[in-house]
């Protein structure tokens, strides 16, 4: 299936020609797209198991959230923060009912999130003269310096330090590794219970289980990134919530606004309240129109959606065992839940997403030789049904 026909040359040339080139992109021009399917500029539809990498959670184009939009927009667009604005309270009360944690801080995205964390981990530890804040192999933060600091991406990082100091990198899933760093100096420890970026790679028990012993023992503050995780994806409202603790902070965006750009931070009372008055702020975070989306998001994945979640994930993660037991010299394994899923290979994954492109399908490689599998909440059986032909043709063919 070729996508380089006249029309979407010309956007691919003219986008050369003007933008920063720092994407990889498929290489698809899009016109439009609804539910599940993304459509070309040509009219050829594509099965989307990408889902604006994690962000659609609805789908695209979903009715609630344009009527919503549109209603907004009618009243206003954005006014600052200067200003109590009811669509941010709506979202914030829906966002504390649903996650049990009592304060919202509003952001515009992922990153911005990270770095208002590490902001509320500083304040924290300045009383007591405790800096460090410890993140893990394999997990993706953003690409602001707070989140790279905190990271071990060297493709993100090459040429971009130095860093903040008083952050380190200890290796994912290591208790020794945690054990032998962690100390009086520890002022947070961050990290993803399902890692994206990193190949969607879980959080061992074990290892949560040592995190939270030494957080006894030394006081520091847990960070929760779930802006990939987050909002019901693998079919519970956090990632975290399969281990029994209960983090002080979680940093949540993606799946949230819809398709717009909006990011949040969930803290407790006392975690909350280090930031005073005029100590962090945003000029659009929390803008209305993103808001009154993120408020049909959360209902439809309270609402039980996330029910569906958990059932269709089950079978997306039977079919992907079907591929697997096919093909096992060249699938490792299968990992993740619910719309956050990976097939693991023994190579490569990069050179099967063109492959799977041709067969109508989109998807990305992640952690050199990861699939990874992020679609719409929306997702059907017969949807993973076509998933599944398509793999099935793409890894026969090689």
């Amino acid at each position: 299936m070729s996508t380089t026909t006249h029309a979407a040359v010309d956007i691919i040339e003219r986008e050369h020609a003007v933008v920063f080139q720092t994407y990889r992109r498929i290489n698809v021009a899009i016109d439009r797209a609804e539910g599940m399917r993304i459509y070309d500029v040509d009219g050829r539809a594509y099965l989307d198991m990408l889902g604006g990498i994690a962000v659609n959670a609805l789908g695209h184009g979903h009715p609630r959230i344009i009527e919503a939009i549109e209603h907004q927009i009618r009243r206003y667009m954005h006014v600052s923060n200067v200003f109590y604005q009811e669509p941010q309270v709506i979202l914030a009360e829906q966002l504390v009912k649903a996650s049990g944690y009592p304060r919202v801080f509003f952001s515009n995205s992922g990153a911005e999130s990270t770095d208002g964390a590490m902001k509320i981990a500083r304040r924290f530890g300045s009383a007591t003269g405790r800096y460090d804040i410890i993140g893990f192999s394999g997990g993706f933060h953003g690409r602001t310096y707070g989140a790279l600091s905190v990271m071990d991406k060297p493709l993100y990082k090459e040429g971009m330090g130095p860093f903040l100091p008083n952050t380190l990198v200890l290796p994912f899933n290591d208790v020794d590794a945690l054990e032998a760093r962690v100390d009086e100096n520890t002022a947070a420890v961050m990290l993803e219970f399902l890692q994206g970026e990193g190949g969607i790679a879980e959080a061992t028990q074990e290892f949560v289980d040592a995190i939270w012993r030494l957080k006894r023992q030394y006081g520091f503050l847990v960070i929760a990134d779930e802006v990939q995780s987050g909002i019901g994806r693998t079919g519970d409202f956090f990632a975290f919530e399969r281990y029994g603790v209960r983090p002080d902070v979680v940093t949540i965006a993606k799946a949230m606004g819809g398709g717009l750009p909006l990011g949040g931070i969930l803290a407790t009372d006392e975690a909350a309240a280090l930031l005073e008055k005029g100590m962090h702020g945003t000029t659009y975070g929390g803008n209305p129109v993103a808001c009154v989306a993120g408020s049909v998001v959360v209902d439809e994945v309270t609402s039980g959606l996330m029910h569906h979640v958990r059932e269709v994930g089950e079978y997306l993660h039977g079919r992907l065992r079907e591929i697997h037991d096919s093909f096992p010299t060249l699938i490792r394994e299968v990992r993740g839940r619910g719309c956050m899923q990976g097939l693991v290979l023994n190579q490569d994954a990069a050179p099967f997403i063109p492959k799977l492109l041709e067969h109508g399908v989109i998807a990305n490689a992640t952690a050199g030789n990861v699939i990874r599998l992020v679609p719409p909440f929306v997702i059907t059986h017969s949807d993973v049904d076509e998933l599944h032909s398509a793999l099935m043709m793409v890894f026969t063919a090689g």
